[in-house]
């Protein structure tokens, strides 16, 4: 048997074989440019995990926050004021002393043997000082006297010559004997002026050698007491009323003059140094009000100095507390402190979100259709607190927002609130 072929109808099966694959990929494309114009379909988010917050219109505190410690302003190192070896430590960390409390006793027989030979060196001083005065009055007697003995004799000798001069007149004595008294008695005088002269020499010398041995008394004196000091600088007194925070010898350790014994801080004196942000720190001056949560209350205070240096990206704030101080308050307590930098009135404002910052736009979800629908929307922030943040644009009184992180949904625009 022979095949006979049949052009026409293989020719029709073709062309609609063609038409069909045609009109499924035609389809095909059409469903997929569809499904592609569709929008990503709301995913459903539980509204009790969100946390939300509405916009309102009024005053709102702006502030910034930073953790810190408190540390005493007035802190007072005490160290050894002589050499010595440590004998008794007295106190320990915590303790509260006064001006008089004894922290450690030292021992330095030598320094203990150099004030008991000061005493007896200022001992024999004013002896000494005592026999030169007796001398000093006994050599003054005797110049007296022999100026007495030749005023006596210089008296005589006037009236012999007066007596001569008389005779001489008469022609009873001869002219050499009223010679020699006039020489006897020009003699005389000489003499009574040099002893006048000697006595008067003899007051000023007995000033200046009792001034003399005087000032080696006390020089002796004053280097006594310096060793009776040195001597009772032993016990070494914490000076001032405080709280022990160190104690950095032990019993036996041989010390150095000006070696570090210990550190005494006024608990009453305080300050907390807050570490802010130094992105947040730029607003912050001498003199504002501050807030210090010390976890058993909250002290008052002021800003009292800010650190010029920035380190490991904060800002040290030292904040004075003004205030009465809570109970349990010590140096180096772990604080949260606040502190308040302006009041912005009639402005509108929202909680602060979990993303973005002062002066930043972002997209924010604002709650619709009574609560079951939220929307993205930008929103431009302006200057921000703590807790809040201004609303610059985006968002109207009386809008509630979502404040909780929303990055998980940034490729949605919308949200369903179940």
């Amino acid at each position: 048997m022979v095949d006979i072929a049949r052009p026409k109808a293989g020719r029709k099966r073709n062309i609609r074989r063609a038409a069909y694959i045609i009109t499924a990929v035609g389809v095909v494309a059409l469903v997929t440019f569809a499904v592609t114009q569709l929008k990503p379909a709301a995913p459903g988010v539980e509204r009790s995990t969100l946390h939300t917050g509405m916009v309102k219109r009024g005053q709102m505190l702006r502030q910034v926050r930073g953790l810190g410690t408190l540390v005493p302003q007035e802190v007072r190192v005490v160290a050894a004021p002589v050499q010595g070896r440590v004998e008794r430590v007295n106190v320990q960390p915590g303790q509260e002393v006064t001006a008089g409390t004894v922290l450690v006793e030292l021992s330095n027989p030598e320094l203990q043997q150099s004030a008991v030979d000061a005493a007896y060196q200022v001992k024999a001083a004013e002896a000494e000082l005592k026999n030169l005065q007796v001398r000093l009055d006994s050599d003054r007697m005797t110049l007296q006297s022999a100026t007495a003995s030749v005023q006596s004799e210089f008296a005589q000798a006037r009236l012999q010559l007066d007596t001569d001069e008389k005779l001489a007149k008469d022609g009873l004595i001869p002219a050499l004997q009223l010679k020699l008294a006039r020489v006897r008695v020009e003699e005389l005088a000489n003499r009574l002026k040099i002893e006048q002269q000697r006595l008067a020499n003899s007051a000023q010398g007995k000033q200046a050698q009792l001034a003399a041995q005087g000032a080696r008394v006390e020089q002796l004196r004053a280097l006594a007491r310096l060793n009776e000091s040195q001597v009772v600088s032993l016990r070494v007194l914490a000076g001032s009323f405080g709280v022990v925070q160190q104690v950095t010898v032990e019993v036996g350790q041989q010390l150095t003059p000006g070696a570090n014994l210990a550190r005494v801080a006024d608990p009453t004196s305080l300050k907390a140094a807050l570490q802010i942000p130094e992105t947040q720190a730029k607003d912050i001056q001498i003199g504002q009000p501050a807030a210090i949560d010390t976890r058993n209350g909250i002290a008052q205070g002021r800003v009292l100095r800010i650190d010029p240096a920035v380190q490991q990206g904060t800002v040290t704030v030292d904040v004075e507390l003004t205030g009465d101080l809570p109970q349990g308050v010590r140096p180096d307590l772990s604080v949260d402190g606040t502190i308040e930098l302006e009041r912005l009135d009639n402005i509108l404002y929202v909680g602060r979100p979990a993303f973005g910052g002062s002066s930043s736009t972002v997209g924010m979800f604002k709650l619709e259709d009574g609560g079951r629908m939220a929307v993205r929307v930008p929103v431009m922030l302006g200057r921000a607190s703590v807790n809040t943040i201004e609303v610059l644009d985006g968002l109207r009184e009386g809008d509630e927002v979502i404040l909780s992180d929303t990055s998980q949904w940034d490729n949605f625009n919308r949200l369903q609130m179940k």
